[in-house]
């Protein structure tokens, strides 16, 4: 007889595959960005790709907000601003680094999370997870690290990775299933009100390649529009200390697309920094789930 924890379990499975997919989605975008972004403006890709993901999610469920109750919209427009600002600093880094070494850097918000979700609110970190952090910023530094300074690309990519780590606590604190496809809709909207309101002073510049369009198009509708939907709707089911150890593969999938597609080269510096920030991810991912920090409940403030 099956117990009742079974389809726990099981929509528990399925919320992880989907942040798994939702994750190589996003690491196959790092050498499409890379290459994009010598035609496009940083601002004017992102206004771009949002506008379109928002519109495809509004198309799909156009009475989705008006569901919400009011304090549900304002906490999505708070994670569309912090989301969007980390995709402003992240591509514009981007434009500025290796695309597998900003994936690597991207990644370290599976670190900043439990940190965040500890300071902010007061759940345990343990001393694991803490040694998990020291091998992570030591493979940081082997990884980016020039002398005693970051590079202007890897300092707004670490600073981005913040904000996700941020995004990913509120997500996790704050999403319903119930509310999924309306609160991805009003953070798209929210993240293309922000790039809009960047992009315009200076004019918007629009793709003229029909591969640079397909591009846009692939990463508003799939890693943009599908995945922000597929991890909203995960995280009410996932707690955000493991979503973060799951999307933790997005720096090993950046890494491989950056060298299958991108002709990037294998550096002894990207395979050691790498292997320490990996190594950082497991240890938190493969310790007994007694004595992962205490998981972040949802709350209502």
């Amino acid at each position: 007889m099956p117990s009742a924890a079974d389809p726990e379990r099981r929509v528990a499975l399925l919320a992880t595959l989907t942040l798994l997919a939702m994750t190589a989605c996003w690491g196959s975008t790092f050498y499409l960005i890379h290459d994009l972004l010598t035609r496009v403006p940083v601002v004017d890709f992102l206004a771009l790709r949002f506008t379109i993901a928002g519109a495809a999610l509004l198309l799909i469920a156009p009475r989705a907000i008006g569901r919400l109750a009011p304090d549900v919209r304002r906490r999505a427009l708070v994670l569309g601003a912090l989301y969007g600002g980390a995709q402003i600093l992240q591509t514009t880094g981007l434009a500025h680094t290796p695309a597998s070494v900003s994936g690597f850097i991207t990644g370290m918000y599976v670190v900043l999370t439990p940190l965040f979700a500890a300071a902010i609110l007061r759940t345990r970190i343990t001393r694991l997870t803490l040694a998990a952090v020291a091998v992570a910023m030591g493979g940081l530094a082997v990884l980016t690290l020039n002398g005693l300074s970051i590079g202007y690309g890897e300092g707004l990519t670490l600073i981005a990775a913040g904000l996700y780590a941020l995004h990913i606590v509120g997500l996790g604190a704050w999403s319903r299933p119930a509310d999924a496809i309306g609160m991805s809709i009003l953070q798209c909207l929210m993240i293309a009100a922000i790039c809009l309101v960047a992009a315009v002073p200076h004019g918007i510049t629009l793709p003229h390649r029909t591969s640079d369009w397909l591009s846009v198009i692939y990463m508003a509708l799939f890693a943009g529009a599908a995945a922000l939907l597929g991890q909203t709707w995960a995280q009410a089911h996932l707690p955000p200390t493991r979503s973060a150890i799951i999307m933790s593969m997005e720096p090993v999938f950046a890494a491989f697309f950056a060298v299958l597609l991108g002709g990037e080269s294998i550096t002894a510096r990207m395979l050691g920094g790498g292997a320490m920030v990996l190594a950082a991810m497991l240890i938190v991912e493969l310790v007994p789930r007694r004595r992962i920090e205490v998981e972040v409940p949802h709350i209502a403030v």
